[in-house]
């Protein structure tokens, strides 16, 4: 997770209107789960942790042995990451592929609900060039071993989209993004897709409301392409990945919200008050989708835990929805 100068995409004039909360699908909400930290509670631990409340997804950055055991007949459903660091192995070839399955996917599946597996997570520069060979070789993996249910795609930072502002201005911004669409849509996998309001308002809070950031009422935006109004900037995010995916030729793929947060300490605008409206407001709001699709928008929140050793700014260490001892940073009803 990482975050970047996007707000300059969102520079739009406000003027106060209405805001109307949607009932949300429990079904679409989940949790992802990192474990960069030296005081986190055990794999089993936690697994029972989103089983206590009611936390029925939970996406994993690498092919975690022990957390996948804790996992089986949870009935959590998972979005399993390679890792960046096998990214560019399993796109070699595909008995490469096939070894990886047979590892981390066949001992676990079906009693562990694996419904989505990323290959790569806000793949950067050149590497760009494996996604596409890893997902197909990934893809030919899976059915051989007659899993084809699993669907493979992979996880992209909200700046893979350009022209984001108005929400159907959004195009990818590099030609191998089509290419993942396309194979998306021949398989019927959705996109992954990070997206992070806070990023946004924190480089730009001049143009972007504290409110329109936290689905808070108070500001309504409206895009003259298509007349469609947006109360909140996660909606306006989400659109214009749609818009894109649409321009790519693929108009079918579904989006999946792979991360999405608000940190609670270490930076401008991030505090627990905040951290819990925006979060609260996410999940009360996927399960009404976007004005562009008014369907449940599957969700997972960035993250289960403050993770202690995480590098970068002091932000990044104080995303998590819990502490370590398993207490609630600020309190979240799923």
């Amino acid at each position: 997770m990482a975050g970047k100068d996007v707000a300059s995409m969102f520079a739009v004039a406000l003027f106060i209107g209405a805001f109307a909360a949607v009932p949300m699908s429990v079904q679409s909400i989940g949790v992802c789960y990192g474990v960069i930290g030296n005081n986190l509670p055990s794999r089993s631990d936690v697994v029972q942790l989103y089983r206590s409340k009611g936390i029925n997804g939970m996406r994993i950055y690498f092919a975690d042995g022990q957390a996948l055991s804790a996992l089986r007949n949870s009935g959590i459903g998972l979005i399993l990451d390679i890792g960046n660091d096998q990214l560019s192995n399993i796109a070699a070839s595909t008995s490469n592929a096939a070894s990886w399955v047979q590892n981390n996917v066949r001992p676990y599946y079906p009693a562990v609900n694996i419904k989505y597996i990323a290959a790569g997570n806000e793949v950067q520069g050149g590497d760009t060039q494996s996604i596409v060979p890893a997902m197909r070789n990934l893809n030919a993996a899976l059915s051989a071993a007659g899993l084809s249910a699993i669907k493979v795609s992979t996880s992209i930072r909200f700046d893979a989209v350009a022209n984001s502002f108005p929400p159907s201005a959004g195009v990818f911004a590099q030609s191998y993004m089509s290419d993942v669409a396309r194979l998306l849509a021949s398989t019927g996998a959705p996109l992954l897709a990070n997206v992070y309001p806070y990023f946004a308002y924190r480089d730009n809070p001049r143009d972007i409301s504290l409110n329109y950031a936290t689905f808070q009422p108070g500001t309504t935006v409206r895009d003259q392409n298509n007349g469609l109004t947006y109360t909140s900037l996660f909606d306006a995010m989400v659109d214009a990945v749609y818009a894109a995916l649409e321009k790519a030729g693929a108009p079918g793929v579904k989006v999946v919200i792979s991360e999405s947060g608000w940190p609670s300490a270490g930076g401008f605008a991030a505090s627990a008050d905040n951290a819990r409206t925006y979060n609260q407001g996410l999940i009360n709001h996927v399960g009404g989708g976007t004005p562009k699709k008014r369907q449940a928008l599957e969700t997972y929140i960035f993250a289960m835990f403050n993770e202690n050793q995480k590098t970068g700014d002091a932000t990044e260490r104080s995303f998590g929805l819990f502490n370590p001892d398993k207490s609630p940073a600020y309190n979240i009803q799923f």
